[in-house]
């Protein structure tokens, strides 16, 4: 199940203050009906998560002058799938690829296959190309998600100047 949440209201939840950059702030996610809805409190109105709540989380409100990064169009990231494919050692990185055009909604998910030697194939269907895409499965190490992240930030994202 896919939940839509809403962005940081820049306001807390108790006093009705607003947020300002660079302040340190909490948010929670309460179930209401079959819509999650988040709630933000800065930190002298914390007193902890309220009861009920599904998540909290501690962050720090964007400073002015930070600009949000930009990825990089969906044609970009299916070429750079496709140019995964021809490299053995990058199959962790193809998945984590996969993994973000699904959840960016170019690609669905689909069954997944497992082969003759046991691995397990990861179907998206593609409406873009009208085509089935297929990837290996393979979870990267904590290590290497570290590494996959910092290569896909180079690749896929522009500083948004």
């Amino acid at each position: 199940m896919e939940y839509d949440v809403q962005r940081c209201t820049r306001q807390c939840a108790i006093t009705g203050r607003e947020l300002r950059a660079g302040e340190a702030f909490f948010s929670t996610l309460v179930a209401e009906g079959a819509a999650l809805v988040r709630h933000d409190y800065a930190c002298e109105a914390w007193s902890g998560p309220p009861e009920g709540v599904m998540g909290w989380w501690k962050s720090r409100m964007p400073e002015a002058t930070t600009k949000k990064a930009q990825l990089a169009p969906n044609d970009v990231i299916l070429e750079l799938f496709d140019q995964l494919a021809e490299q053995d050692d990058k199959t962790d990185m193809r998945y984590v690829l996969a993994l973000l055009l699904v959840r960016r909604r170019v690609a669905r998910p689909e069954e997944s296959e497992t082969d003759e030697e046991g691995r397990e194939w990861m179907m998206m269907y593609c409406p873009r190309r009208e085509a089935t895409l297929k990837t290996l499965v393979t979870m990267p190490t904590e290590e290497r998600a570290a590494e996959i992240q910092e290569e896909l930030g180079r690749l896929l994202y522009a500083s948004g100047e």
